[in-house]
């Protein structure tokens, strides 16, 4: 697959996810934050709670479902990235969670799926 296809794939995704977590309730504070360790998707409330929230988006399972591709070492690598983002942005952040938000892009009508509280912080 070429790079401009992944990131059409990926762009598309996280703007249907982004519509999704809003009809949800959700208030998007950040998206796309980065730091040298990597980037969170999505930075955003639910009520009270600060919630960190990985997109992932494909065309077809051909690979596996979306949410297979937060693996262990992707989750740490989350928390290590969250960690910097409450410390960058000094936040407090009281109750947090990580979300993720599953998109499978299909003509006409993508399917989206989350999967609250997906794993916790991990050291």
């Amino acid at each position: 697959m070429k790079e401009d296809s992944r990131r059409n794939t990926a762009g598309r995704g996280e703007e249907a996810a982004v519509a999704y977590l809003r009809s949800q309730g959700y208030r998007i504070i950040a998206r796309n934050w980065r730091c040298r360790l990597g980037e969170i998707d999505v930075v955003a409330r639910d009520g009270d709670v600060l919630v960190f929230v990985e997109v992932k988006s494909r065309r077809s399972s051909a690979f596996g479902t979306p949410q297979a591709a937060v693996d262990a070492r992707k989750q740490r690598k989350l928390s290590l990235v969250a960690l910097q983002y409450l410390q960058a942005e000094r936040v407090s952040p009281g109750p947090a969670r990580f979300d993720v938000v599953a998109v499978t892009l299909r003509d006409g009508r993508d399917e989206i799926e989350l999967f609250r509280n997906a794993f916790d912080f991990c050291r």
